[in-house]
């Protein structure tokens, strides 16, 4: 989608939050009051989702749902670690991947997941880097490939933590995946270093922004996410980019060992739960519901997500 479409979609937004606005205002409420009349949504999600989550979607449930949307952003195995242990008490977990809802699941948390949403892997860089002409040449002929431009001495790449984020296990699967289609052995070790590089980890939410500034030249990124930053970015061929559905079937070789857990990839799809002690059941399974209904979709594939297609549910 083009950026000024994603902006005019803002603009837009707004507009309506401000006409939900008046119109409490024309019926004699005070705006203050109609706010406290919602309902709390405690949504616990994938911190890749929050340029839509904190803006239409919570727009779209006050106005639609009657909810109060509260979103807590980070690394998907990490919230459902906290989520298992009694840490936090969401009323609805979105998960990326299956593997992090399923421990939820498997803890008897939830009952069931569903799908509502699919990405794939792609190198997003900054239009302030040193490199970013090479970027923007990457894949012409007789340019320098993308493989070879991030491995560059002097570049700053930026990924999240695999112990607790499943982006920062998948851009290790991808360079995995490239080094066999480009055959090259060592690009693991050339463009990511160790598998905890404390030189290129950061949280999640910060990524993005650490690249439009400047201070990151490129970053892995799930498709999703450049677009709400206006930062370009290099789409990865779909035997690499995790965007298949029986990506572990076809890759039974490939496993990486992260803090005494071994982990195989999986499909980058979005799976939503409601969680059983709830503390606001009903919304919380309005909210479910809605999320893959064509209002939620149409919201989704205006951010760059992909729909889920046959993608089953999970089960408990």
């Amino acid at each position: 989608m083009a950026r000024n479409e994603l902006r005019l979609t803002r603009r837009e937004l707004l507009a309506g939050s401000a006409g939900l606005a008046l119109g409490t205002l024309a019926a004699g409420l005070p705006l203050a009051s109609w706010a406290a009349d919602l309902v709390p949504l405690e949504v616990a999600y994938a911190g890749s989702m929050s340029s839509v989550m904190e803006g239409p979607v919570k727009a779209a449930v006050a106005q639609h749902l009657g909810a109060e949307f509260r979103g807590r952003a980070q690394g998907s195995n990490g919230l459902a670690q906290l989520i298992v242990s009694g840490t936090i008490r969401p009323d609805v977990f979105l998960s990326v991947t299956p593997g992090p809802m399923e421990t939820v699941l498997h803890a008897g948390k939830a009952t069931a997941a569903y799908p509502f949403a699919r990405t794939e892997m792609v190198i997003a860089y900054s239009p302030k880097s040193r490199f970013a002409a090479k970027f923007a040449q990457a894949g012409q002929t007789g340019a320098e490939p993308w493989w070879q431009v991030v491995e560059e001495s002097g570049l700053r790449f930026g990924r999240t933590d695999p112990v607790t984020d499943p982006q920062g296990r998948n851009i290790i699967f991808t360079m995995m995946l490239a080094a066999q289609l480009y055959k090259q052995p060592d690009l693991l070790q050339r463009v990511l270093g160790p598998t905890i590089n404390e030189q290129q980890i950061f949280s999640e939410p910060s990524v993005q922004a650490r690249l439009q500034s400047g201070e990151l030249d490129a970053a892995s990124a799930y498709k999703i996410q450049p677009g709400p930053f206006n930062l370009p970015f290099i789409k990865l061929p779909d035997a690499i980019n995790l965007g298949s559905y029986n990506v572990q079937a076809e890759h039974p070789d490939i496993s990486l060992t992260v803090a005494g857990k071994n982990y195989r990839p999986e499909p980058l799809v979005y799976y939503a739960a409601v969680l059983k002690d709830a503390p606001h059941p009903d919304q919380a399974a309005a909210f479910v519901k809605w999320i893959n209904e064509s209002e939620a979709q149409d919201i989704f594939r205006r951010f760059s997500y992909d729909p889920p297609g046959n993608t089953p549910r999970l089960s408990a």
